[in-house]
């Protein structure tokens, strides 16, 4: 895959504050040089939807200033208790983010349901499955409860059908979970391929896009966001309308991302 500046799955050029290039993963270039970069991270200033952008010098700022690491455990309380556990459902596997799409349940039938967001709400039966995909992330962020937001769709390479959905590493639940080792090894991986290939810079509140995306291949349980049963789907605004559905990969139980080629 190449960089390129007309590809889907960029951001909208009005909401790019900085691009971060890279000669090759781990090699960092410098803004003079002129051999064109092999990959990039391009940093916006696009949040979700119930969020309040940040300004464009803020996100700037973050560029060159290394933030306070925000710790790793979970700050959040909606719908708590499956957000931090797996299920024990057999792993169903797909080569195709669209083929994964197609095997949700509508987004009428789900709303029926009135899922609650109290912090002790378990997964209903619909969500009751493991899936495991090949995909690429085209964006991420991270959220004040400390989940990585990540923004999946399908190889670029490949054509046919733009789509993209969410997938989180959750923070990390209490160390008595049964979860917490697996989701504390993606995290860490997660982490780690940043450090290794792109000198740790790691998404903020507001989305990084990525060119060319990052293949991955993820493993986790379904969860449909009832705090987006109405309204707007989540997600960065130049891929939202991209977005069919709320359904989620959450949490991410195993993940594996591959270096730019």
């Amino acid at each position: 895959m190449a960089i390129s500046n007309t590809r889907p799955g960029l951001p909208d050029p009005k909401s790019v504050v900085a691009e971060i290039p890279f000669r090759a993963p781990g090699e960092k270039m410098s803004p003079t040089e002129e051999a064109p970069p092999a990959f990039r991270i391009i940093r916006t200033n696009e949040v979700d939807q119930y969020e309040k952008p940040p300004s464009k010098a803020a996100v700037a700022e973050s560029v060159f200033v290394e933030a306070p690491p925000p710790g790793d455990n979970f700050k959040g309380k909606s719908r708590k208790t499956s957000k931090l556990s797996i299920s024990d459902a057999k792993t169903e596997k797909f080569g195709d983010l669209a083929d994964l799409i197609k095997t949700f349940v509508a987004h009428k039938e789900m709303q029926k349901k009135k899922i609650s967001t109290d912090a002790s709400s378990k997964r209903v039966p619909e969500e009751n499955r493991n899936v495991r995909v090949t995909a690429f992330i085209y964006a991420a962020s991270v959220e004040d409860d400390n989940d990585y937001h990540l923004i999946l769709g399908r190889d670029p390479d490949a054509g046919g059908e733009e789509v993209y959905m969410t997938m989180e590493l959750s923070g990390l639940p209490p160390s008595n979970f049964k979860s917490r080792k697996a989701l504390e090894t993606a995290r860490k991986a997660f982490k780690k391929f940043f450090q290794t290939n792109f000198e740790g810079q790691l998404p903020g509140k507001s989305y990084d896009f990525y060119d060319p995306p990052i293949r991955v291949d993820v493993e986790g349980s379904l969860f449909w966001d009832a705090s987006h049963a109405k309204g707007s789907r989540p997600g960065p605004k130049s891929l939202r309308d991209k977005m069919p559905v709320v359904w989620e990969v959450h949490p991410i139980a195993k993940i594996k991302l591959f270096a730019p080629e």
